[in-house]
């Protein structure tokens, strides 16, 4: 990659993606054309690569993905993840027992190699099942089932997702206060009116610290940001100009620099447009 050069990266879900979860044809095929142009542009998403690659299918991208909320990087060029921050094995252990005195539960993922594994426990509850049920049918995802996740080996243990109604989420956020190594992520659902995220993570990945990763290894000098939802702040906080799309949380305009249209109306691509 060039010095010199501009990055534009978006968020996926409510900013890129319309109320279907998929990318439209008419930001597919803008993305192409203006990539073949010349735009660097790439994505900071909570999601897996096994989504976000078959959302993205048949776009080209050549700058590397922030995945997973900045835990993982991943380079569709060589074909690997270049950087993978993982949770300590003793981390692990603490969020089990605490998800177990709460009485909540949720996803694991483990990155073994290459190979990205997904467990939930036989007592997840509805929202869960739901949630694999659609990536299975949607992605073809593979899950994993186990009594417990103590059960499961806590090296490279990466990620957690908690997907509940806010008091059960608030009530496992707050119970997971003090804890050292771990970054902690509470926001509502947007395709689930009552439903909200915890997700749980090394302290070291963010998206900010993922584009900033980026910015460094390939010496963009300038980096524009889209987003929507609250953990898209961190996304804002490493680029030098933020926006967000009509459809954003107000927090999120409060800390952007301009508003452009909704993900719906295909918002970011159009103000990428009107802008090369």
């Amino acid at each position: 990659m060039q010095k010199g050069k501009t990055l534009y990266i978006s968020d996926l879900d409510g900013t890129l993606l319309n109320g279907a979860a998929e990318l439209s044809e008419t930001t597919a095929r803008a993305l192409n054309r203006m990539i073949a142009e010349g735009l660097w542009f790439s994505v900071a998403t909570a999601r897996t690569a096994a989504s976000a690659f078959q959302i993205l299918a048949g776009v080209r991208l050549s700058v590397p993905l922030v995945l997973m909320n900045g835990v993982l990087i991943y380079d569709p060029a060589q074909k690997q993840y270049i950087q993978v921050l993982p949770l300590a094995a003793g981390t692990v252990s603490a969020v089990i027992e605490t998800l177990q005195s709460q009485g909540v539960t949720g996803l694991m993922y483990q990155l073994d190699g290459s190979e990205l594994r997904t467990y939930y426990e036989e007592r997840a509850h509805k929202p869960i099942r739901d949630f694999i049920e659609e990536r299975i049918t949607r992605f073809n995802k593979k899950f994993r089932q186990t009594a417990s996740f103590l059960d499961v080996p806590p090296e490279q243990i990466i990620y957690f997702t908690l997907l509940d109604t806010q008091d059960n989420i608030k009530r496992v956020h707050d119970a997971l206060e003090g804890l050292s190594g771990i970054c902690r992520s509470m926001y509502k659902d947007i395709y689930s009116p009552n439903l909200w995220y915890l997700e749980i993570h090394s302290d070291k990945a963010s998206k900010q610290n993922g584009v900033s990763f980026l910015r460094e290894k390939y010496g963009f000098d300038r980096i524009i940001g889209f987003g929507d939802n609250l953990n898209d702040l961190p996304l804002f906080a490493a680029c030098d100009h933020k926006v967000a799309v009509a459809n954003a949380k107000d927090e999120v305009k409060a800390a952007a620099d301009v508003i452009c249209g909704t993900n719906e109306d295909d918002g970011v691509v159009r103000w990428i447009e009107e802008r090369m």
